[in-house]
């Protein structure tokens, strides 16, 4: 990275796609009534962006890991040439159906003789949680985020932090979001293989809700769905904290194919008919004039039936965890699947909530990016990076502790390793 520039690079690895953004978080001033004249920052601006196919991935999970890792390293060499800055260190997501969520309750005993809550009391409570977690459920799986939902003091809840108050008994409740433990490090290993660092590694749903919501959707309650090609996944938000969060196996490569198999076209026609359909056009408008002709009821039919199947999953998840009908804020679509014609209607209709697309602006140099939707995880990623630990709704980064073991433990191995060679 160029020294004395305050940048930041998020990698959004997709199934369909590699996405690359590098950028600069520049200072601005301003004028406050209670501070006066200061000094503040702008949204992080784009200096470069880098796209390239995926391969080695399926459904979010990585099947080669060479294959991968050479997309990467090529998806960084672009970025780097784009913006004239070497790529060292990234802040990555991870996304696919080996994410997961589940919530662990712990509780300790108050250390102090005067029963105060302490800092230490905190984290031993969070700690306990984490040996809640059911051994069937975690065997083959990483802990990434830990999201303290609630805590309680003498079995009474608490109105914001313990720390300070007196009491027994603490108790934590936790929200824990998990990854499939070779996913994690197949991942890595494409990353060490491709010469780049991990920042940190986000789940995409998180990466993607610190630009898709804001403050006061999150408050309020909200749930962002976010369509990608072969998965969609939603985070539900309130009291500004992630609640819940799910991957379903469905994405928009499946409407493609529906299109194929209902119009009898091929894959390539099929993708180019639903890219033609898109929230920006009021009716149906291909480029091309080799498409074949189609009955415009029935590609919306084949379309509605695939979205109903999603917010269905959508709906079945929410009432769950008795959500169903019950945020105020509603539904925030993103990602690529979002773009389709009218689909802010059906999710309106089909989960009884208010709904809107989320449209992305980004600033500064923007060649390169067609759909500034789709580019929601990478630049929520660089949000990340310049964020403070308070910004981020009490989510807690563990993926850069298992990074930084999974380093230890290669080491380690290959250190193993050499004792034996000639």
């Amino acid at each position: 990275m160029a020294k004395g520039r305050n940048l930041a690079v998020g990698i959004d690895v997709g199934t369909h796609q590699i996405k690359v953004l590098v950028t600069e978080l520049e200072p601005a001033e301003f004028q406050s009534e209670e501070k006066g004249k200061g000094v503040g920052f702008n949204t992080p601006r784009i200096i470069a962006s880098a796209t390239v196919e995926t391969k080695g991935m399926r459904h979010g999970y990585v099947t080669n890991v060479t294959e991968l890792s050479k997309c990467i390293r090529t998806a960084v060499n672009i970025a780097e040439k784009n913006s004239g800055i070497p790529i060292k260190k990234a802040y990555v997501s991870i996304g696919g159906v080996g994410l997961g969520a589940i919530i662990a309750v712990g509780s300790v005993v108050t250390t102090k003789a005067d029963s105060e809550i302490t800092d230490l009391d905190v984290k031993r409570a969070i700690e306990e949680s984490e040996k809640e977690l059911p051994s069937t459920y975690i065997l083959n799986r990483k802990i990434i985020h830990s999201i303290p939902l609630e805590y309680k003091v003498d079995g009474r809840k608490v109105l914001g932090r313990p720390q300070g108050l007196k009491g027994v008994k603490l108790e934590a409740r936790v929200l824990y979001i998990t990854c499939l433990a070779h996913h994690f490090t197949d991942l890595l290993s494409a990353f060490d293989d491709a010469n780049v660092e991990m920042r940190d590694i986000v789940a995409a749903p998180i990466a993607a809700s610190l630009i898709s919501l804001t403050k006061t959707q999150k408050i309020a309650g909200c749930i962002l769905l976010n369509i990608g090609s072969e998965t969609s996944s939603i985070i539900v938000y309130e009291n500004n904290i992630p609640v819940s969060m799910e991957v379903f196996p469905v994405g928009s490569n499946d409407i493609t194919n529906d299109i194929a198999l209902g119009l009898k076209v091929s894959i390539e026609e099929a993708d180019q008919i639903k890219m033609s359909v898109s929230s920006d056009a009021n009716t149906i408008a291909s480029a091309s004039a080799s498409l074949p002709t189609f009955s415009k009821k029935k590609l919306d039919e084949i379309i509605i039936a695939r979205l109903s199947d999603i917010f269905d999953l959508v709906e079945n998840h929410l009432k769950k965890i008795d959500r169903n009908g019950l945020l105020p804020a509603g539904i925030i679509l993103t990602g690529g699947g979002s773009g389709l014609l009218n689909i802010e209607e059906l999710a309106r209709e089909a989960l009884r909530l208010p709904s809107k697309r989320h449209t992305l602006k980004l600033e500064g140099n923007l060649k390169g990016i067609a759909r500034e939707f789709e580019w929601s995880v990478a630049y929520g990623l660089t949000i990340l990076a310049f964020s403070s630990p308070d910004d981020r709704g009490g989510i807690n980064l563990d993926g850069l502790s298992a990074v930084g073991a999974f380093k230890k433990l290669k080491k380690l191995i290959g250190g193993w390793v050499k004792q034996f060679l000639p």
